[in-house]
């Protein structure tokens, strides 16, 4: 058992659902994420309450699956990346599962 984590642009989201079903993945979950790059409040006072003005523009995907779904689905990831023509690749993890109740 592993637990296969990925997070993509929002835009991507139809596209990983495909890989998912060719890597013979069916019941994932998924939540939507704001991703920041070089945010550095100068205070965390300052930052304290939400202006409301972030998009949410990603999606985190994790699904507990077989070894073989979860590396069948790396590689599918792999491919599709080497086709993606933008700055925003699909990015994904494999985790080892010790125990499961």
């Amino acid at each position: 058992m592993k637990l296969l984590v990925v997070t993509c642009l929002k835009e991507h989201l139809g596209d990983v659902s495909r890989i998912f079903k060719q890597a013979n993945i069916d019941v994932f979950s998924m939540t939507e994420v704001t991703g920041r790059r070089g945010f550095e409040p100068s205070s965390l006072l300052e930052d304290w309450f939400a202006s409301g003005g972030e998009d949410v523009d990603s999606m985190m995907i994790f699904t507990f699956t077989p070894a073989a779904n979860a590396e069948r689905g790396m590689a599918l990831i792999k491919n599709y990346n080497e086709t993606l023509k933008e700055n925003f690749p699909v990015r994904a993890f494999i985790m080892p599962v010790e125990k499961t109740a």
